[in-house]
């Protein structure tokens, strides 16, 4: 029944806009949309694919005036039946249809619902259904870009492939087993060796995937730190293009974090500006340098700011040696006036990657941006042909296959009976199978669709 029963649910953001659509799947979702709406033709005698025109009626009463899409199962989201109501975009019709739509015999869509439908009915697997939900809350170019090649089947072919690879070899081995006069495993297991290699050398290509791929879907969560007056929030108000900080020649005018979202060469990053780090007795200053070296255990990138126009002290000796293992960048920064410490000397002093910058003059902003994208990503997230793994389940699941193919390599080293290949190959093959849905349990399926947004 669960299945079957036809479910509501509006398909758009719930504020004041131009349009919003209510969607609508199941086996009777026309004839429920029917008792609501009233135009040239009955939605039921119109042909799939059509757009109808009319109006919402509760009772005798105009709620709204409306176009209607019909898309008749199989050739749907879900592959049911399925109706879309394109009303005006207030929240208060928005709701007054949809209850209309529960009076005449609708539910109420869980979260991810119809995309669940979609999976469950075959229509797409489990890492496309995943990618829907990467598409939507994508934040930039290059992150939906990647999203459309999973949605397009990109992974499912990989791993559709691999399983084939795998479920071959599982069959010959049992044959063997079981038929040895017509089967003959002599050299068999140095010739598996080489194959099951090759398939590790690309499930480990989608596992390396994984550490640009998340920062792809997360952003790269970005601090900036430096000493009091370094320029710390003109480099913010550089980098947004906007003056999202107050710069002042005050020390200490920033005393909390402030938080910013932008866009480098296709990138996001998560900027974070702290208050500038030093001694001090003010209480209220104490507090944001305290979160300042708090926020560095979870950065993925340090932008570590230094006053070129004044000698290194004690502040920035000690920054230094708080962020010594992470990724940093550092910015000798104030380049426009006359410096007293230089690229090579911070350089030697700290091998760590530093730039030349001004805030002013713009100096060595283009430089900054490339260092960043080359540092996380080697130039290669510019690539076409390369496939991100963004998911973490994804990334677990090709992890677990992986030990299980590394498990195949240590008995033929051993030179175990043949049958304990297979055992290690059907586990790698079910792992992998987690990946599309093909074997995955009812709870975590229910677990994935209910992060998914209403309607979708």
């Amino acid at each position: 029944m669960y299945q079957s029963d036809t479910i509501a649910a509006i398909a758009t953001s719930m504020n004041s806009s131009g349009i919003g659509i209510i969607r609508v799947s199941g086996e009777d979702s026309i004839s429920i949309v029917d008792t609501i709406f009233r135009g040239k033709n009955k939605l039921k005698d119109c042909d799939s694919h059509t757009i109808q025109y009319g109006h919402i009626y509760s009772g005798d009463e105009i709620v709204d005036e409306v176009l209607v899409l019909i898309m008749k199962a199989p050739r749907s989201y879900t592959t049911e039946d399925v109706v879309e109501i394109d009303c005006h975009g207030g929240i208060l019709v928005l709701k007054k249809v949809l209850s209309l739509l529960v009076k005449a015999g609708a539910r109420i869509a869980e979260p991810g619902e119809f995309t669940k439908r979609a999976f469950l009915n075959g229509r797409i697997d489990l890492s496309e259904a995943e990618s829907i939900m990467d598409l939507i809350s994508s934040n930039s170019e290059l992150a939906m870009k990647n999203s459309i090649k999973q949605l397009s089947g990109s992974l499912n072919k990989i791993i559709v492939s691999l399983r084939d690879k795998i479920l071959y070899e599982t069959a010959f081995i049992e044959s063997a087993l079981d038929d040895p006069e017509h089967y003959d495993l002599t050299g068999y297991p140095e010739e598996l060796k080489g194959k099951v290699e090759g398939i590790i050398d690309t499930v480990d290509g989608l596992i390396d995937s994984f550490n640009s791929g998340h920062i792809l879907k997360e952003g790269i969560n970005t601090l900036i730190l430096g000493k009091p007056n370094a320029g710390k929030s003109s480099l913010l108000n550089t980098l947004s293009r906007r003056e999202r900080a107050i710069v002042t020649d005050i020390p200490g005018t920033t005393r909390d974090t402030l938080e910013e979202q932008i866009t480098i060469n296709g990138v996001s990053l998560n900027i974070i500006d702290t208050a500038g780090i030093r001694e001090t007795d003010d209480v209220v200053e104490k507090i944001g340098v305290d979160k300042a070296i708090d926020s560095i255990d979870d950065a993925d990138l340090i932008l570590f700011v230094l006053d070129s126009s004044r000698p290194l002290d004690e502040n920035d000796e000690f920054i230094i040696n708080k962020i010594l293992d992470k990724k940093v960048i550092i910015l000798l920064n104030k380049s426009d006036l006359s410096t007293v410490i230089s690229e090579e000397e911070i350089y030697n002093k700290y091998n760590k990657c530093v730039i030349s910058f001004s805030s002013v003059s713009l100096d060595g902003l283009k430089t900054l941006e490339s260092t960043i994208t080359d540092m996380f990503f080697s130039g290669e997230v510019r690539s076409d042909d390369t496939l991100y793994i963004t998911n973490s389940r994804q990334a677990a699941c090709l992890s677990n296959a992986k030990s299980s193919l590394e498990n195949v390599l240590t008995s033929i080293d051993n030179k175990m009976p043949e049958d304990f290949f297979s055992i290690d190959l059907m586990d790698a093959y079910s792992y992998l199978g987690e990946i599309t849905g093909e074997t995955i349990d009812d709870d975590l399926a229910n677990k994935i669709f209910s992060e998914f947004c209403m309607g979708k």
